[in-house]
């Protein structure tokens, strides 16, 4: 039997919802890097060796700045949801229990 359930959301946890964020944009920002590198023309002119080099250099930093700025965009998100939740009462969410 499915029962269904009324709840509200009052509040969004700001570190987790950071966490969350950093991860996702972590993931996105290496497979585009890798797609850049893999088929970009980065360091056309450069040797071999140079241009391994520079893209494994690039998807790191890519991943990590993204990281960062995935961390603050989305705590900073549910610190202001958090602030619309207060003066609205929250979010009501229909949920069904499966067995």
């Amino acid at each position: 039997m499915k029962a269904k359930q009324t709840v509200k959301v009052k509040r969004l946890g700001v570190v987790s919802v950071g966490l969350f964020f950093a991860v996702l944009m972590a993931l996105y920002a290496l497979i585009v890097g890798i797609v850049v590198f893999l088929f970009g023309d980065v360091g056309q002119g450069a040797g071999m060796l140079q241009t391994v080099g520079t893209g494994i250099i690039g998807i790191l930093t890519s991943v990590i700045v993204f990281a960062i700025g995935g961390f603050f965009g989305g705590a900073i998100a549910a610190f202001v949801y958090n602030l619309v939740f207060a003066a609205t009462g929250g979010i009501e969410v229909d949920l069904e229990m499966v067995d």
